[in-house]
């Protein structure tokens, strides 16, 4: 991308005045010291949930890495999604509120389209979240392929931040942008691409291969 993405600023408006009130607080003392207390594990709550961890990429040829942090939720076969054109392979990923909650480009592509939707606020365990919550999908044309990468708001999720716009090159493992709290994100892979995770596994956004192209 042309501005490099990091959380670190995403978060700042969340993590830093809450920091700054505790500071106060805390250094006034007396009755507001407990006060102080509770806006310094929030600020720090804030901040753990915005980091920004370097990760490892992997190099070999054919990696399809994971666009996000989390527990894989689902791997499906699909005849026909409005997110591809034509049948697919489906991975879906649940990132809770205490997972790196940054996205990643699964593989060397250039953006095609952006397409997103209003909806509803399901929790993202919720099966039915994928079809009718908060969505955006990033069209991909990578060197495997037709890929899709999809941000789906959770419950508490209420902010779906993507920072590339079509025409872009991304690279395998680049940072693109994030969602705010719990939510889902979903990979959309040619049909017959080896699924190399199992429903249930944790997976880390940029340094996991959760597939590999034939």
């Amino acid at each position: 991308m042309k501005r490099p993405f990091t959380s670190w600023t995403v978060g700042a408006p969340y993590y830093l005045p809450l920091l700054l009130a505790a500071g106060i607080l805390i250094a006034v003392g007396g009755a507001m010291l407990k006060p102080g207390v509770v806006f310094l594990l929030l600020g720090l709550f804030a901040l753990n949930f915005f980091r920004d961890p370097p990760r490892r990429i992997p190099t070999e040829p054919g990696a399809v890495v994971s666009p996000a942090d989390g527990v894989v939720t689902a791997i499906e076969d699909m005849a026909e999604t409005e997110h591809y054109v034509g049948p697919c392979r489906r991975v879906s990923i649940f990132l809770n509120v205490f997972n790196v909650h940054i996205n990643r480009c699964p593989a060397d592509a250039g953006v095609v389209d952006i397409r997103y939707k209003k909806g509803k606020y399901l929790n993202a365990m919720n099966p039915e979240s994928s079809r009718v919550n908060e969505s955006n999908a990033i069209w991909l044309d990578s060197v495997h392929g037709p890929m899709t990468v999809r941000q789906v708001s959770g419950a508490i999720a209420r902010r779906i931040v993507c920072m590339t716009t079509p025409g872009e090159c991304l690279v395998r493992g680049e940072k693109f942008g994030m969602i705010k709290f719990g939510s889902r994100t979903e990979l959309y892979l040619p049909p017959g691409t080896e699924v190399c995770v199992r429903v249930g596994e944790k997976v880390r956004g940029g340094s996991t291969t959760v597939a590999r192209a034939r």
